[in-house]
């Protein structure tokens, strides 16, 4: 049997070049490059692409009777019946009559702006004029249902955390990573964001997140490309970014190399006051400033028609620092007692490794594919913490801390797509290993020397594995009627060894994970689709490492080894009109869940985490793009959320609420050739509850102008952010012992300048096939 399989698999490539098409695409005699073809037979489609002189050849799997289409810059402009009968030849010439027609209808024949799938909300990119000429964190902030934040990263509405991804590819970079590579990418070669907010088994099962996934253009053509990326930002200190971008081509092998540095410094504050039996007001004066330098290289190597390797590096290298100065004043019953003055300075230096390499083969007379995937992460950042904090009595302690950390994780995985006619089947396996070993030193200075203290520091362990394996199946029922169902289990175990304490934790556990979605396309302007899904929230590793991160002599914050995941059930329905407006209404159900709870005992304030709640959540999200006067580009949101804690512990206490906030975004072309486009953004949240916590205003106003220059190669954006400075963190979280209030403001206000050079052959789009990592983000 094996010996016959692989026969059948060698003769392949051999049958499949008994029959083909080719030819030439003309118009008014010249060669027309870049043209699409697709020649269709019984629902199979099979794709060429006419090179710079509009000559193409198409392989086809057999003979018969086919529809070969072109298609020209996403609009179809020919349609011809073709019969193949060994190889054919068949030229093709464009009418210029019927292209002028096409011409007048051209919006109409392309994509819809926004599209719904079975799984995912689909945001065409390239229709997008808004969309243009930025940068790919900038396109990201433009879709529907996404919001992207310098500090906090990507989310999705109505998700506690997002995973990023190229060409479904995870990438493996933290929050702050993540939005200075989507910086390095340039929307001009994004063709469409997927946004999946109820993940199907195929991906990790972890977290209440949502996945987006970032599809580029198909490299057509071989040769060089690049871009230059400089930016600098300005807030009440100087900051700045820049990237390099070198893509490489040929029939074989792709490859490309990213290099990246940024600089930045602002000025933040923090108030923070406790009211109860025990009070405390405190205030921090901040200053964050921080460095950083990266490289990415990735390797793609076609070994046959059908197969092909790839290799990917990343290296980050970097600093995070802050200067706080902290003033403490405590109370007992309303009676001051004591006030607290520290300076603290935190150095912390950080660097990331991953590799990962991968296989892939497609064999049989469906395209059956196999991938292959191994990957490798670690990451040792090395913090101090050097702090004086003097009492009013007068009383001075000087305390350094210094912390190293060793995060260790790798996997390996393999997946299977069986594009079956009764269904598409895919299944898969993985094994990921997580290593984390922490130490952290309280040391005070005693007669000259720091002496360390044995109570307040900690040496811990902890390993963890888990074992996953999932399968699932899509069917199109008619054009109409769509559906796919999932199922993947996951196997944990995890265990913890505080060197110190010599307390050591053990638990595993295994569970289901069921996905299911339904889809139907009533007609052309009509979607709907209904899914369901199932997660679990693991803690990320600072969470349960039982260290504590002293701020001053009082307050630390501290992990908790005994917490528990919790578990999501997901429902939404959505609904598409026309490629225009989008709705969704979800209602989701969490048990067990964790969050950070801090406590105040005297002049002690303790944060660590607790599982104490459970939580129902519904809402819904509004979301309408549109083009008037061909010049005003708006895509406009709203979303409305509703959520009942139930608190199983006596220290917080259980609310409802609700939650709205907005998104107005505008671009407007100045020019008839649109190089240079007006923005308008707004974005504001009103008073609004989540959890045990009331938050209140708060609001983005954006402006700016991009211009494209030298025939679009040159991209040049002013833009000001927080122009009413309303970018703020403030309201107020409910306890039993006490109301916790805050103010924060982390420099929101910021004026950015950035240019972009575009250079080589454009259509060549770099290697950004990143693999799935998704444990990877735990490690932050």
């Amino acid at each position: 049997m094996k010996k016959t399989l692989l026969a059948v698999i060698m003769l392949l490539p051999a049958l499949a070049l008994a029959q083909s098409v080719s030819g030439k695409i003309t118009q008014t005699g010249n060669g027309v490059a870049y043209v699409e073809v697709i020649a269709v037979k019984d629902q199979k489609k099979q794709t060429a692409i006419s090179d710079e002189k509009g000559n193409y050849t198409l392989k086809l799997s057999e003979n018969g009777n086919y529809s070969v289409k072109l298609i020209q810059d996403g609009i179809e402009i020919s349609t011809q019946d073709v019969v193949i009968n060994g190889e054919t030849k068949q030229d093709f010439s464009i009418d210029t009559r019927k292209e002028k027609q096409i011409e007048g209808v051209k919006l109409t024949a392309r994509k819809k702006l926004i599209e719904r799938k079975a799984d995912r909300l689909v945001f065409n990119v390239s229709n997008s004029v808004a969309s243009q000429g930025m940068d790919g964190a900038d396109a990201l902030a433009t879709t529907p249902l996404v919001k992207v934040n310098d500090n906090t990263g990507v989310s999705i509405v109505g998700k506690s955390g997002v995973a990023v991804m190229i060409n479904d590819r995870i990438l493996n970079l933290s929050d702050a990573e993540l939005v200075t590579y989507l910086k390095s990418l340039r929307s001009e070669n994004i063709e469409k964001i997927e946004v999946i907010t109820a993940p199907p088994a195929k991906y990790e099962a972890q977290g209440n997140s949502g996945l987006i996934n970032i599809v580029l253009k198909k490299n057509q053509n071989l040769g060089w490309s690049g871009s230059l990326t400089s930016s600098l930002q300005q807030q009440t200190y100087t900051g700045n970014s820049n990237s390099a971008t070198v893509n490489y081509q040929n029939e074989k092998l792709r490859t490309s190399l990213k290099l990246r540095q940024n600089k930045n410094e602002k000025h933040s504050y923090e108030n923070y006051w406790i009211e109860g039996a025990d009070g405390l007001k405190s205030n921090d004066n901040r200053r964050d400033f921080g460095d950083g330098l990266g490289a990415n290289l990735s390797l793609d190597y076609q070994l046959g028609k059908k197969s092909n390797v790839g290799f990917i590096y990343d290296f980050g290298f970097g600093h995070s620092n802050m200067d706080i100065t902290n003033t403490s004043n405590y109370f007992q019953n309303g009676n001051y007692t004591n006030t607290l003055l520290t300076y603290a300075e935190h150095r912390a230096t950080g660097r990331q490794h991953t590799a990962s390499a991968y296989y892939d083969l497609k064999f049989g007379k469906q395209d059956n594919k196999l991938s292959i995937t191994g990957n490798y992460f670690s990451n040792t950042p090395e913090t101090i913490i050097d702090f004086t904090t003097t009492e009013n009595s007068g009383d001075r302690f000087v305390v350094k801390s210094p912390s190293t950390l060793d995060y260790k994780i790798y996997s390996g995985q393999a997946d299977l797509t069986l594009p079956y006619q009764i269904a598409k089947t895919e299944a898969g396996i993985k094994f990921t290993n997580f290593d984390n070993n922490s130490s952290i030193f309280y040391q005070n200075l005693m007669n000259g020397q720091y002496i360390t203290d044995p109570l307040k520091s900690n040496e811990f362990e902890y390993n963890e594995k888990n074992y996953a394996a999932y399968i699932s199946f899509e069917k199109s029922f008619s054009e109409k009627w769509s559906a796919k169902a999932g199922l993947r289990y996951e196997y944990s175990v995890v265990s913890g060894n505080s060197l110190t304490s010599g307390q050591q934790t053990e638990n595993s556990y295994g569970k289901f994970f069921p996905t299911a979605y339904i889809s139907y396309k009533s007609n052309e302007n009509n979607t709907f689709s209904l899914n369901y899904s199932k997660r679990i929230n693991r803690p990320g590793f600072r969470a349960i490492n039982p260290y504590r991160w002293y701020t001053n002599i009082n307050s630390y914050f501290t992990g908790n080894p005994f917490l528990n995941p919790s578990i999501n059930h997901n429902f939404e329905l959505s609904y598409v009109y026309k490629g225009k407006l989008s709705a969704s209404a979800y209602f989701q159900r969490t048990l067990d869940a964790f969050g950070q709870l801090t406590t105040l005992k005297g002049e002690n304030k303790v944060s660590t985490f607790e599982n104490y709640y459970h939580q129902n959540s519904m809402g819904v999200s509004l979301n309408y793009s549109d083009t008037f006067f061909r010049k005003w580009e708006a895509n406009y949101s709203a979303n409305y959320s509703y959520m009942n804690t139930g608190v199983f512990i006596t220290d917080a206490l259980s609310r409802k609420g609700n939650s709205y906030d907005f998104d107005f975004q505008n671009n407007i072309s100045l020019n008839s050739g649109k190089t240079v486009q007006l923005v308008l953004n707004y974005w504001f949240r009103l008073p609004s509850n989540s959890g045990n916590s009331y938050m209140k205003f708060a609001g983005n106003l954006t402006s700016g102008v991009k211009m494209s220059l030298m025939e679009r190669s040159l991209q040049l954006n002013i833009f000001v952010s927080d122009i009413l400075r309303q970018g703020k963190s403030q309201g107020e979280i409910y306890y039993s012992t006490g109301t916790h209030s805050y103010n924060n403001y982390y420099d929101a206000r910021r004026l950015t300048v950035s240019a972009t050079y575009t250079f080589g052959n454009k259509k060549v789009n770099g290697m950004d096939r990143n693999v799935k990592f998704d444990e990877k983000n735990r490690a932050y």
